[in-house]
């Protein structure tokens, strides 16, 4: 990244495509981000809109909020849409997701119902708890890229949008391992083709279908999707962002947080146990043991990689971590992590600490979207394109170059985000040794 950064003006509207439009986070997100420039609503969570930046030396004492520093996107400027299996607009979806109270929908209802979901790419192949009835007729993966690429286009002439972001926030696929037809472009390519049903799932027609369009694209899911060498290749070629996967929000979230302290103190670590319920459409979705795998694996690699297993052998080399997530319905979206940990102290001696965490799953991500929506636009202005590192603080998986371990401590994400805000707008980066 150069020191100087030519930033293209955020000029005319940006387009939010939305991939499960309908689903709890979408619609918490979005009505929302209305509520909030409405003057309803404080964002509560967001960066974007109430983190401040510290410029310049300490002494200096300047702390402008991000907002005011760096040139992103107006919120006004949004123009929301997307896909969804399900055809109820938005208005209908939040009500039904149950995270926000109609009280509070009603103040943003007559936007919220003008946004109705177009039909989705789905395969039950892929989330075998979801019966999709809103999605478009079955095709082969070509024709479904081709289709949304049309969509993208037909939604950003509609609305007179200068530019695009997609984002998914629809529920997590099956686990699939990389295999040959993720490799590269071409063989990419020839798998959409040969409707390589298998190895080319719904999220990846929409990355494709993005990228190929010149548009950012978020993935919000733990599935395979954003981090293979093809769709690289591709956002190498159109010049596109990638960010993902995984947003992070709740359990996740705090062992970004427990995981440093217990390094920086360097006590040791025997076992973590969490487990999770959760009763909305993800936590149906994860019910399925293909899907759980797919999560699984993106909650389980976060403690390996903050605690360096292989550099302390004798604090770390035998953690036993596991992972539950169960199907509440009661709870809806009313999510609760509770943790055991086993610690190890001076000589050896056993501790623990257990952590209950209980949250709101949409009302963690909401603020995840719209800063990552204005993140990713403000990379496309900038020239970025290919994955960008530096929205790691997002993500419960966050996407790395090939062969660079991925940094899971938040607050050195945190430091990471900032230091790419300060470089983008011409300040000095930080090292905070002043």
């Amino acid at each position: 990244m150069e020191t100087t950064v030519k930033v293209k003006e955020a000029a005319g509207k940006l387009g939010v495509l939305v991939v499960g439009v309908g689903g709890a986070v979408a619609s918490t997100f979005i009505a929302g981000t209305l509520s909030v420039r409405k003057g309803t609503g404080l964002p509560v969570g967001s960066l974007t809109q109430l983190a401040t930046i510290r410029l310049g030396k300490r002494n200096e004492n300047r702390f402008p909020k991000i907002k005011d520093v760096v040139p992103l996107a107006a919120l006004d400027d949004l123009v929301f849409g997307g896909w969804d299996i399900f055809e109820e607009n938005v208005y209908e979806a939040a009500l039904h997701a149950e995270v926000l109270k109609p009280e509070d929908l009603n103040v943003v209802k007559d936007e919220l119902e003008t946004i109705r979901p177009m039909p989705a790419v789905f395969d039950r192949n892929f989330v075998k708890r979801l019966n999709g009835t809103h999605v478009k007729p079955t095709a082969s993966r070509r024709a479904y890229v081709d289709r949304l690429r049309e969509d993208i286009r037909n939604f950003k002439a509609q609305h007179h949008c200068e530019r695009i972001v997609v984002m998914w926030a629809a529920s997590t696929e099956i686990y699939i391992p990389q295999t040959a037809p993720h490799e590269s472009l071409a063989a990419f390519e020839k798998a959409l083709e040969d409707n390589d049903t298998e190895a080319i799932s719904p999220s990846m027609c929409y990355a494709w279908a993005a990228v190929s369009e010149g548009a950012p694209f978020i993935m919000g899911a733990p599935n395979l999707c954003v981090d293979i060498p093809a769709l690289w290749e591709l956002a190498e070629r159109e010049k596109a962002p990638l960010c993902g996967k995984d947003y992070k929000t709740g359990q996740t979230l705090l062992k970004t947080v427990l995981a440093p302290m217990l390094k920086t103190r360097m006590l040791g670590l025997e076992g973590w146990f969490s487990t999770n319920i959760l009763g909305n459409r993800d936590g149906e979705v994860l019910d399925d043991p293909g899907s759980f795998k797919t999560k699984e694996v993106s909650k389980l690699s976060v403690i390996d990689t903050i605690l360096q297993t292989e550099v302390y052998p004798e604090l770390y080399g035998h953690i036993y971590h596991k992972v539950r997530i169960n199907y509440y319905p009661p709870r809806k979206d009313n999510k609760e992590g509770w943790d055991n940990i086993d610690i190890v102290g001076w000589l050896g001696y056993p501790m623990q600490l257990k952590v209950d965490f209980l949250c709101r799953d949409s009302i963690l991500a909401a603020p995840l979207c719209l800063d990552l929506v204005l993140f990713a636009d403000l990379a496309l202005r900038c020239g970025f394109h290919g994955i960008q590192s530096w929205l790691s603080f997002y993500f419960k998986s966050p996407m790395h170059a090939p062969g660079r371990v991925p940094e899971h401590d938040l607050f050195i994400q945190h430091t990471i985000l900032k230091n790419t805000l300060r470089k983008i707008i011409g300040e000095p980066t930080l090292d905070y040794l002043d």
